[in-house]
């Protein structure tokens, strides 16, 4: 991921200095194991220990020769060993070392991105809380539909994260597994001790079954959590990019100090930061098809996930770690307009009473389809700009002969459609 787009606490996970420096770290835990098991002597284990090192710098310079990155990094912690370097990597084959090491990036990745997501419901759930009576129109197709409450709305992204913290949590489980079980998986050449004591080192479990690789649908399973969260997020931008229009703005993300919206016009606000996190959403939700290709392996292994994982892995975690703080950002300064809203609300005439004057209408002894009829009648006028539906309500004959003027002030009652916000917050466990 570009540095435009990548925070560094996590981008350094998947630098080569720090996927080195746990290759590393697995090779002597393995050196030690071995150890145990009376394979390497003592004073060997003590010289690969204190002179184990490398740069980046000579691993790749060995790997523009000899084409292959472990083989490089080996040969570079060798050359500072000296002869006892002969002892590590003793059993094991590259995906040993490379998915166990790819194993801790994705848990550490996944720590931070969890950190993220708190962030991001403590700020989801403040709105909720700050504009829980608050009433805004709800929509269905972009239209007007009926009432809802500005809380509620993002009542439902906080429970909504919650259950993509939730999916990470699981996923992050899913991948904290390692493998050092040898060319296809057999411990042909290595002691299952050594799996065991080096997992157990490094906060990993050991995969219950593996060929030369950790299954392909555990890393399949990570990506699918992420790619739902940046589904998430850019669900929520959308939401507010659409609230921030200015035939509506009811909402809008914060604009800085000196921020500037056009190169052309001056007056321009835009929705920068919501639309940057939608776009890069789309780049981590298209990742999540080549996670699944990589499930498909040629019998005990091949290498043509590989590539892409150094890709998408990196690219994957970087940007939806940016794209959540980003978000919070947004959530922590988001300006709401209640005056615009309830402008919003009166904007159609009343339209929005259309089902409970149905209702009442069904109750006074019509058939459902007779009272549609009539109700769609004078909503269909209250388009033309007529009328409220309330005055043309009075106006009808048909309708007039049911209703009451004094049970018409029951039906047109905003606070009537807003009544169960409190049971609604009990049900969601958010009061």
């Amino acid at each position: 991921m570009i540095d435009r787009y990548s925070r560094k606490e996590i981008s350094n996970i998947w630098t080569l200095e720090n996927k080195f420096r746990i290759w590393l770290e697995i090779e002597i835990a393995a050196c030690e194991a071995n150890t145990r098991l009376g394979l390497i002597p003592q004073e060997d284990l003590a010289i690969i220990k204190e002179k184990a090192a490398f740069t980046v710098e000579r691993v790749n310079e060995i790997e523009s020769q000899v084409h292959h990155d472990v083989i490089a990094f080996l040969t570079t912690v060798g050359e500072y060993v000296g002869p006892s370097s002969r002892f590590i990597h003793y059993g094991l084959t590259s995906s040993d070392i490379v998915d166990t090491a790819l194993s801790i990036q994705m848990k550490q990745s996944g720590e931070i991105l969890l950190s993220g997501i708190d962030r991001l419901l403590t700020a989801l759930r403040n709105l909720a809380t700050a504009y829980k009576y608050t009433p805004c129109m709800g929509r269905s197709h972009g239209v007007h539909a009926e009432p809802t409450t500005f809380g509620l709305k993002m009542a439902l992204y906080y429970k909504e994260f919650e259950r993509n913290r939730q999916r990470l949590v699981t996923a992050i489980d899913t991948i904290s597994y390692g493998k050092l079980s040898g060319a296809v998986g057999t411990f042909s050449n290595i002691s299952p001790e050594v799996e065991k004591y080096v997992c157990d080192k490094l906060g990993l479990k050991p995969a219950p079954i593996s060929t030369q690789i950790i299954q392909r649908d555990r890393h399949a399973e990570f990506l699918s959590a992420i790619a739902i969260t940046a589904a998430s997020l850019d669900k929520l931008a959308t939401e507010i990019r659409h609230l921030q229009r200015t035939e509506v703005r009811e909402a809008e993300e914060p604009f800085q100090k000196g921020q500037k919206g056009s190169s052309a016009m001056p007056h321009k606000r835009n929705p920068i930061t919501c639309e940057r996190i939608s776009g890069l959403s789309r780049v981590i939700k298209a990742n999540m098809n080549t996670a699944l290709d990589n499930v498909t392996l040629w019998h005990e292994r091949d290498i043509s996930h590989s590539s892409a994982e150094r890709v998408i892995l990196p690219d994957s975690t970087i940007a939806l770690d940016y794209i959540l703080h980003r978000m919070i950002f947004v959530l922590e300064n988001l300006v709401v307009y209640p005056d615009a809203m309830m402008e919003n609300i009166e904007r159609s005439g009343g339209l929005f009473f259309s089902q409970s004057l149905l209702l009442k209408l069904v109750e006074k002894g019509l058939t459902r389809e007779d009272a549609y009829r009539c109700v769609q009648g004078i909503a269909m006028r209250v388009w033309k700009r007529e009328g409220s539906l309330k005055e043309l309500a009075l106006d009808d004959t048909e309708i007039a002969s049911k209703i009451e003027p004094r049970e018409m002030d029951a039906i047109f009652d905003l606070q009537a459609y807003l009544k169960n916000v409190d049971f609604i917050y009990k049900k969601a466990g958010i009061d």
